[in-house]
This record gives C-alpha cells, structure tokens and sequence, in this order.
C-alpha cells in the first residue's frame, strides 16, 4: 500500500485513544504530536502539516469531541475527516463538454508515465463509462513515445491520431479533434511532450496547444514517489497553465504519500486520478475520503464492491453460490473463482480494503504471496478432469504425479487437498447456521 509507514504510525497513534472512556487534553496533545511527526516522516509538507495539526487539535479538545459519550471514537473521526479534506473532500469528476468531444490534456516531465497514463485514462473511460476516446500522439520529440501510444492503442484497440516526428504539435491537436468529430469520438486525450525539468520552450509549445485547442481539462501527470519534488512540479506547471486537475502515478509503490496529502492543500488543485499498478486497467478515480479510510485501517468497501462488480461474472458467480451450499464444489469452480479474485488486482491491496482486516489475528503483517497461489493453480491444473471434479480418487501414486507435473511437493498437495476440505465442510456450515435466519441467502466474499 502506498501509505504503509504513514498508516501504520497513524493507526498505532490513534489506537491508544480510540477506547478511551474520557480524552484529556494532554491525551490530545501526544497524538498530534505523533500525528505531526507521522506525516513529516511520510513527506508532507511541513505547512501542510502544520495547519494540519492545529485543525486537528483545535476540533479534538473542543466539545463535540469533549463532551462526546465516545471521545476516543470522536477524535478519530475528527482525524479522518481532516485527512479527507486535506486531500480535496470529495471526489472531483472531469469536466464535460457541452458538444463533444471532451477535450483533455496530458502534461508532465518525462519519466512520470503520462503516456501510459493517457493509455490507462482511455481504458478507464471506454470501460467505466462506455466512452469512445481517441488517443492523440503530440510529443513529437520522441519517436519512443508515438510508438508507445501506437502501442497502447493496439493492445486496447482503441483509435491513435499520429502524423510523425515532422509535424507541429499544434496542428496535429487540432486535426485530430477534427477527425474525432467526423468518426464520433466523444473524448480527445493528448499526449503532449514532457522534459527531464520545466523549461520556457516546454511552456511555449503547451501554452500554445492549450490557446488552440481550448481543452476541458488539463491534467498534470506526476510520479508519486517524488514525494516534495511532486509538489513543485505541480506548482511550476499550474503557474504557467492553469492545471484544472492531477494524476498521481506509482502510488502503489513504496512512496511515503507526502504528494497525495500535499498537492491539494499547496496548488488547490484536486487529485482527479491514481495509477495503482503497471497494468492498463489499474487507474483509479481518487476519493478522498476512501483514501483516509485505508490511511487509517478502516477499509474501503465501495473500491472493493467496484473491483468486484467490473471483475466477477454475476451469473457465474450465483452458480457457485449454488454449488458452495450444495457442497458440489469442485477444484475447477475453486480455480475459476481464483481467477476472478486474482483479475480484482493484487491479494494484498484487497486487504487493505477489508475494515479491520489488518488487526486480524493471522492477517496482521500476513505476506501474501502471489508465488504461493501460483502453486495451487499449478497443483490443480495437474489433476485430472475427474481428479477435479472427485478429490477422493486421489492416492499416493496420483499425488506423486502430480506433485511432479506441478513441480511442487506431495506435502503442498497434500496442504491442498486438506484446506479444500475443511472450505467445503465450513462453507456447508455456515449454509446450515443461514437456514435459520428467515431463509435469507449466504453472500459469499468476492461473488
């Protein structure tokens, strides 16, 4: 998770107050002492943090939280909400143009991904909401990145405007909105040029497209991990064009998060995106008060709900409900249900979304190991089609067999064989216990 070492030091601060039957005002004040080094360690900005803490301490020894029958559960909640404004309050949706198409601007230094983000930016729109975008290649200064776009438009199948290296960026801005009007493209995503630094020529040539072209959105790509650094390229860029919005790329790796609680409260300008990983689906719109939900260990189910939703197949998914209460479960329902929690993103990320999950006992500090699912899938695809559907075919010698196909163990296969067992008596359990309960359905994780 993006924010581990800040989340984990705000969650320890904040446990010792939480059960708190009365919060002193010195009680108070070693929390947002932590609070404030918390956030200094993570890369904050030290004015950020600082108005940040006396926000904090000014609502924490006021009297909603004073005079409140829980004051511990008041001041995280005053904690939250803090955290969630600092990082804009709500979610910030791209502008819409009246007559289409809805134009938008990537902008950025080289390195930060703006090309694979305007990639993922078109995914997301086509796949989120059913848009037709076409991808404009306006950095005529590497042929590696027309390429790349070409690339990305394949592997998406979604339309790419390039007219080479030779051609001004101006032009071919204003040529490809043309030709999105005449195919009925609803959105035009530029891919404009970027530099190692922020420099006069860079500014000219954008201010220049931005003149022309009169885009609905200007978005800023900046790479998360810079932390500070993050900061003022933001600031330089917003200076010189008026960015109406930022991407944060890389959160999903081991940055400290200063930016994402940073750039909001410095340039005023929201976070309307998030690239949580390589891929060209894990671009995410940013909400505020979802993100100061994991900060703080309290889970994100919606985010979760929404993987689930673009990731399971309805359906199918009511069909291994069915099995599950029957007990007619197999290893090949078993490995397709893996599939479709795998597809959701990686095993650990989920976790984080689940309230609580990191103060379970065997989940706290739990390694996930995606070698070790690899395994399983490994194992089970070495079965047979009636070794699948019947595990009580298996012997020693079938378990060699296997074991060696899937250049595993007999002991991992035996660990297998026993904890799909114990899923499928557990599972016929728990159908048993809802019986009960006015005949109401079991809904099973991830389905």
């Amino acid at each position: 998770m993006a924010f581990e070492g800040l989340a984990d030091r705000l969650q320890n601060t904040i446990q010792r107050i939480k059960g708190k039957g009365k919060v002193t005002e010195q009680d108070v004040k070693e929390m947002t002492r932590e609070v404030r080094l918390a956030l200094l360690e993570a890369d904050v900005n030290f004015k950020v943090v600082k108005d940040f803490v006396k926000r904090v301490k000014e609502r924490a020894i006021g009297q909603e939280v004073m005079e409140s029958l829980t004051p511990g559960q008041q001041v995280i909640k005053v904690v939250k909400e803090e955290l969630t404004d600092l990082m804009g309050g709500d979610e910030s949706k791209i502008a819409v143009a009246k007559r289409p198409p809805t134009v938008i601007m990537m902008v950025g230094l080289q390195g930060a991904g703006k090309t694979t983000t305007t990639g993922k930016l078109a995914n997301h729109l086509r796949k989120k909401h059913n848009r037709k975008p076409l991808l404009v290649a306006a950095d005529v200064y590497r042929p590696a990145a027309i390429n790349q776009l070409q690339t990305l438009g394949k592997q998406l199948d979604l339309p790419v405007y390039a007219k080479g290296t030779d051609a001004d960026p101006v032009d071919i801005a204003n040529e490809a909105i043309a030709e999105a009007k005449e195919n009925h493209n609803d959105y035009v995503i530029i891919d404009t040029a970027g530099r190692l630094h922020v420099d006069s020529d860079l500014m000219g040539e954008l201010q220049q497209i931005k003149e022309n072209v009169q885009p609905d959105e200007i978005f800023l790509v900046v790479d998360a991990m810079t932390g500070q650094d993050a900061v003022n390229v933001a600031e330089s860029f917003d200076e010189q064009l008026e960015v109406s919005g930022v991407v944060l790329t890389k959160l999903d790796g081991d940055t400290r998060g200063g930016a994402a609680l940073s750039i909001k409260a410095v340039t005023g300008k929201p976070i309307k995106f998030a690239g949580m990983g390589e891929k060209l689906d894990q671009l995410e719109a940013f909400h505020p008060e979802r993100m100061a939900s994991r900060i703080l260990g309290m889970g994100d189910v919606l985010t979760l709900i929404e993987k689930a939703q673009d990731s399971v197949d309805e359906n199918r998914a009511k069909e291994l409900e069915q099995k599950m209460r029957s007990a007619s479960f197999t290893f090949d329902d078993f490995l397709e249900q893996m599939g479709q929690v795998r597809s959701m993103g990686p095993l650990d990320e989920l976790l984080d979304m689940i309230p609580g999950a990191n103060k379970m006992k065997g989940l706290k500090n739990a390694q996930i190991d995606d070698k070790q699912i690899s395994h399983v899938e490994a194992i089970i695809q070495s079965m047979t089609k009636k070794e699948r559907q019947d595990p009580s075919l298996m012997n020693a010698s079938r378990k060699r067999r296997i074991a060696k196909g899937s250049g595993t163990s007999v002991s991992e296969v035996n660990r297998l064989l026993k904890q799909f067992e114990e899923m499928k008596k557990m599972m016929k359990q728990m159908t048993n216990m809802q019986k009960g309960k006015k005949g109401k359905g079991m809904n099973f994780p991830f389905m």
